[in-house]
């Protein structure tokens, strides 16, 4: 009997619909066709790609937007699925763009090895951390506008008014205007806004305590680190993912974090550079936690003055903390994160 033919998915995501090329083990193109981004409809993709032959392994872009319930579906039956950035520019010139094109470009980095990312899974206590954060940033994104706006409208009122409301700590100033009761415009639009800042306040607390237990349920030995609280936490657990261990070590978490030096080196200069790439969130909240060791613990202290005696720069100082950090919380990490029983699955 023939060996049957084995099958390279490649798939460009979008929002309403699922582009889909299928290659065999040659790179010969099988066929595509295009499916609805619905639950439901990843049955038919499955169907479809499997009258080919059998499938073993997948390309999909936008495994983080578009692409993620798909990936999940594929991961579930078994298949290897790796994320696929778009082309570069030049592959984009050469060859255009299209999303049969896409699909095709993916399903083929996977067969040169190109491609070796794992999808990062959001179905446990990682995923929901992501999301509660999701919202913190935007309501306080919100709230700082409510209080711009605030500061900027008060300039417009009367001498009197405005000396009592000025340079008031935000939440006494919200309650303030809050309670303004004359009806002209201006009194009107500072008690509004003043009563979002209140509501997106109250919108952060809560969600603040959300993400405080969700975190000590989690991984509470990251708790006891110094400089390190919950929202710190919470995202370092989501940059992570549900699935840590598809990260190869803490070096892989450094460099998905942007904290790991890149070779900057040409000719008899040899020399690295900072990483300006990974999760910029993550980054920032390592920054965070090294600054706040800086100011706090007396072991991070002792060594920034060491460095400092040495020539080093507090920029440099805290390129190198954050780079510790990552290697030190690492491990805290995969072990919050992974299963019980997975070292007996996976011996």
């Amino acid at each position: 009997m023939p060996k049957p033919v084995v099958v390279t998915l490649g798939v460009d995501t979008h929002k309403d619909t699922h582009v889909a090329v299928a290659l065999d083990q040659l790179g010969r193109r099988l066929g595509i066709a295009s499916f609805p981004t619905s639950d439901a409809h990843h049955q038919r993709l499955w169907d479809w790609a499997t009258e080919f032959g059998v499938i073993e392994q997948a390309g999909v872009e936008g495994t983080g937007s578009f692409g993620y319930r798909l990936a999940q579906y594929l991961t579930g039956r078994g298949i290897a699925v790796f994320e696929v950035n778009r082309p570069n520019r030049t592959a984009r010139r050469r060859r255009g763009k299209s999303d049969p094109v896409d699909a095709e470009n993916a399903a083929r980095a996977v067969l040169a090895g190109d491609a070796t990312a794992t999808p990062k899974s959001r179905t446990g206590p990682a995923g929901q951390l992501r999301a509660l954060l999701v919202a913190r940033r935007s309501a306080l994104k919100s709230r700082t506008q409510a209080e711009l706006q605030l500061r900027s409208l008060i300039l417009e009122l009367d001498d009197t008014t405005r000396a009592q409301l000025d340079h008031r700590r935000v939440a006494d100033l919200a309650a303030a205007c809050a309670a303004l009761t004359r009806t002209d415009g201006t009194n009107l639009a500072l008690a509004a806004l003043a009563r979002r800042w209140q509501h997106l306040h109250t919108e952060v607390r809560e969600n603040d305590v959300h993400i405080e237990r969700l975190v000590r349920q989690t991984a509470p030995a990251l708790l006891k680190r110094p400089g390190i609280g919950p929202v710190c936490a919470a995202q370092l657990l989501a940059t992570a993912g549900d699935n840590p261990d598809r990260l190869t070590g803490e070096a892989a978490f450094a460099a998905l974090c942007g904290v790991s030096p890149v070779e900057h080196s040409s000719g008899k200069t040899q020399r690295h550079r900072l990483n300006r790439g990974g999760d910029r969130i993550a980054n920032s909240a390592l920054w965070t936690i090294a600054n706040n060791r800086l100011i706090h613990d007396p072991r991070t202290r002792e060594y920034a003055a060491r460095r400092t005696a040495s020539g080093s720069s507090r920029k440099e100082i805290l390129r190198l903390l954050k780079r510790y950090i990552a290697r030190q919380v690492f491990t805290e990490i995969r072990r919050a994160l992974t299963p019980p029983d997975a070292g007996q699955r996976n011996p």
